[in-house]
């Protein structure tokens, strides 16, 4: 397994990249900061591996760096291994989980790359909520969602909290960024892809009747709270509503998607 290492040192430099982790000033996976993905947990940790993410070395009290002996097997990176009350002076909190394992990230996918092997797609506007677009990536994975693409004010899905609530699915399910937005769907539209907007409006059609499990389908979702913009809407090819019950007129994102990716399925 990968080589441990004891940590008795709170300044110990080799453990640098776990350090701080709770000041957003200081962290490594905040955006234009050191760009590392971190992963905490076993479960987690153990999806890191296995992902095209290189890893850099792990971190964590021995019984849980243990659990990890057989993942870890043919890993040729540093097990650094410390008492809870160390790991969490570093760390900056007490880490419920006992492991954590910093990658690098791996090379961006290509839009037109990730649309011409897909079927089925998800694509975000606004998603600004860490653990909304964690959640989202766990639905897709759970859902059969080949990828997600990423609108406008999206949030980074490999901040720590992402990854986390993901349970490490951000890490195999592919995404891409649509850097002109919403001109860059037209990479669907030139695939053959149906675009359906998920909104509440009351002139768009029932999810059970708009025949999303029929050829190739991309699904837009909104942001939290105002949902998709008017121009994300028009540039649809259909507009889709979940029908809800009276006096409820929204569901959270997340929800919402997962609903919308079971029918994708026509299961």
């Amino acid at each position: 397994m990968a080589q441990m290492v004891e940590i008795s040192d709170v300044d110990d430099p080799r453990v640098d990249d776990f350090r701080d982790l709770s000041r957003a000033d200081r962290r490594p996976d905040r955006p234009g900061g050191r760009g590392l993905v971190i992963a905490e947990g076993v479960v987690v940790v153990e999806r890191l591996l296995a992902s095209p993410y290189p890893v850099r070395a792990l971190f964590g009290v021995r019984r849980r760096v243990e659990d990890l002996a057989e993942a870890t097997a043919d890993l040729d990176v540093p097990a650094y291994v410390a008492d809870a009350d160390v790991m969490a002076r570093v760390v900056g909190f007490h880490l419920n989980r006992g492991v954590l394992a910093v990658a690098d990230r791996a090379p961006a996918v290509d839009p037109a790359e990730l649309v011409a092997r897909s079927r089925r797609l998800a694509v975000l506007e606004g998603i600004g909520d860490h653990e909304n677009l964690g959640a989202l990536f766990r639905n897709a994975a759970a859902l059969g969602v080949d990828g997600v693409l990423l609108g406008a004010g999206c949030s980074d899905p490999l901040y720590r909290r992402s990854v986390r609530v993901s349970m490490g699915h951000v890490l195999r399910v592919p995404f891409a960024h649509l850097e002109t937005w919403p001109e860059d769907l037209k990479l669907l539209r030139d695939e053959g892809f149906r675009i359906a907007a998920l909104t509440p409006r009351g002139d768009s059609k029932a999810l059970r009747d708009a025949g999303l499990d029929q050829g190739r389908v991309a699904v837009l979702l909104g942001s939290e709270g105002p949902g998709l913009t008017d121009e994300a809407i028009e540039a649809a090819d259909v507009a889709v509503r979940i029908p809800m019950a009276e006096g409820v007129d929204s569901l959270n994102v997340a929800t919402a998607g997962a609903l919308t990716f079971h029918a994708l399925s026509g299961t």
